[in-house]
């Protein structure tokens, strides 16, 4: 089992790197490559695919296990989807059709970069990372980590990303069910941050009706989290500094492995990466004006 090696690596250096590489990643949520894949293999609905691509690797689990890994859905929404979704394809065909629209996205986007030598070096250390990643308490990034490594440098960055990306993310789901939220709370005040999705977008993509929005941000003002105009306030900024703070702590073994020159090596190679996958997110009404391009929870 892999130990941490370095623990001068700077927590809040960690997560601005993590958060630079999550677009090398998250793309793939967005790219319609993905959903030509899946939907030849019988998917078609946009809910359904993002179940599917990203619920895959765990096998073929029922709705209660998306919901609960996933967390800010409506669990009805999944319902709608799972395990339906699995008779129209195996969890092994929707592992490897995502990989074949990774592949065409990253070439579209990246253009010949694709094959440059920063792709190669960037993957390098996005790897020797993920040695430092553990499975316990981590299901979605244990399931992730139980696929073969791609060959191809592009595609082991891809497939590095995402291992880091649901590391944290599992982290992060720990972080919100300790701070006593629930799926569609932590939604909202992440909402109320100012630094992800649009509420329009949050409330249709996540399947919560304005009843349920209303109803869920009513009890978030009567606990002192949001104020009457949806904002959040100073309890509530506190609490969800808090909220990060506690992932980020959780999610160090990776970068502590890395070490501090390589963390800062890694963050210096993939950033003109990850800036040229951007255009993958330009989808007016998704992000509130001037968040990062990939939202959380």
């Amino acid at each position: 089992m892999a130990t941490p090696t370095d623990t001068a690596v700077d927590p809040t250096e960690a997560a601005r790197t993590a958060g630079r590489l999550e677009p090398l990643h998250s793309m793939i949520y967005f790219v319609p490559e993905v959903g030509e894949e899946l939907s030849a293999l019988g998917i078609t609905r946009s809910s359904a695919q993002y179940f599917a691509q990203r619920a895959a690797p765990m096998g073929a689990v029922g709705p209660g296990v998306v919901a609960a890994t996933f967390f800010n859905f409506n669990p009805a929404l999944i319902a709608r989807s799972v395990p339906a979704v699995w008779s129209s394809a195996s969890p092994a065909d929707i592992v490897n059709g995502r990989l074949r629209a990774a592949d065409a996205a990253l070439r579209r986007l990246l253009g010949d970069e694709v094959s440059s030598a920063a792709v190669t070096e960037s993957a390098t250390l996005a790897r020797r990372a993920c040695e430092g990643a553990t499975g316990e308490d981590r299901p979605l990034y244990a399931a992730h980590a139980d696929l073969p490594w791609p060959d191809e440098p592009h595609l082991m960055l891809w497939h590095a990303v995402t291992l880091l990306r649901e590391h944290r993310g599992d982290a992060h789901l720990h972080a919100l069910t300790s701070a006593g939220l629930s799926g569609i709370e932590a939604l909202i005040t992440h909402v109320a941050t100012g630094k992800g999705f649009t509420v329009g977008f949050a409330q249709q993509s996540r399947g919560w009706s304005e009843e349920q929005w209303a109803d869920a941000s009513a009890g978030l003002v009567e606990r002192g989290l949001l104020d009457d105009a949806g904002g959040l306030t100073d309890a509530g900024a506190a609490l969800r500094a808090e909220i990060e703070e506690h992932t980020t702590r959780m999610s160090l073994a990776p970068w502590r492995h890395l070490g501090v020159e390589g963390t800062a090596r890694l963050a210096e190679v993939s950033r003109p990466l990850s800036k040229a996958v951007l255009a993958a997110f330009a989808v007016d009404g998704v992000f509130a004006p001037g968040s990062p391009r990939a939202a959380k929870g």
